[in-house]
């Protein structure tokens, strides 16, 4: 599926109302589709509906936006069965929604572990558990796409990162075992695996970052949403389950595959240096 591909067809973007999913679900207003951004700020929803009217290529293109907390899985799953009637059967949900407190382990309390699981995990499960019946109900021959955003650090282990790590690589697993099971159903089942990104998010982290993640991360370049959003439609066409966006990204799983002690013995470098 190519970015000219979405003309038409109906995408729920969760996190779509800033960052790398406000990204995307610019490129997919600008391609024609039909977008329903969701997200738990009423403010930001406002801010980026403004932003999606003005890429707008038709004025029969639905630009929605809907307030909900996805790590709530009744609510979640009432107000997208909701969604479906009044805006239609997704073609590709994209989760996007997550959220990182990078600190040390023995500062990181249950309910922040609990929460973070929470919302980066089984929001991605609550999403997809109430609308992918819709997609294989009524997307039988033109199949569908389902996208969970994980991250570099759910690939590698990043320090001060336990409980943002944890349900990171908990999101690969999930999405590779979902993977297997749609197959059958025509429906593609991807995972967005993006490094640092320029966005609000990223800013947060930077205030509780412990010394020794900056120095872990220091030499990565920081990626724009932009380019990581130009990397995501890039590799959809692909047969490849992860999209890591980025050289520096790309390189990285690559060193860790296959030479995960190297990936290893350069990180505790930089523990000891901020140490």
């Amino acid at each position: 599926m190519k970015l000219d591909d979405f003309q038409n067809k109906h995408v729920y973007l969760v996190g779509g109302s800033s960052g790398i999913g406000l990204a995307i679900a610019e490129k997919l207003v600008g391609a024609g589709a039909h977008v329903m951004i969701i997200s738990r700020s009423l403010t930001t929803l406002e801010k980026a509906l403004s932003i999606l009217e003005a890429k707008r290529t038709n004025t029969q293109q639905k630009i929605e936006s809907t307030s909900l907390d996805v790590s709530n899985h009744q609510q979640t799953h009432i107000t997208l069965n909701e969604l479906v009637d009044s805006f239609g059967v997704p073609d590709a949900l994209i989760n996007c929604a997550g959220r990182s407190i990078p600190q040390h382990h023995d500062d990181i309390s249950y309910e922040q572990f609990d929460e973070t699981l929470k919302i980066n995990l089984y929001g991605c499960r609550n999403t997809v558990a109430a609308l992918i019946p819709h997609m294989k109900s009524h997307k039988k021959e033109s199949g569908g796409l389902i996208v969970n955003t994980a991250s570099l650090a759910g690939i590698i282990g990043v320090f001060g990162m336990t409980d943002y790590s944890a349900s990171k690589f908990a999101l690969i697993g999930y999405s590779e075992a979902l993977r297997s099971e749609v197959k059958k159903h025509n429906i593609k089942v991807m995972v967005l695996c993006p490094p640092d990104t320029d966005t609000p998010g990223f800013e947060n982290e930077n205030k509780t970052k412990p010394a020794e993640t900056h120095a872990v991360s220091e030499s990565a370049s920081l990626l724009t949403s932009e380019q990581v959003a130009n990397a995501f439609f890039k590799a959809l066409p692909k047969r490849n389950m992860l999209i890591v966006p980025g050289v520096a990204g790309k390189f990285s799983v690559v060193m860790k595959r296959f030479f995960p002690r190297v990936v290893e013995l350069v990180m505790d470098r930089g523990v000891r240096r901020a140490s």
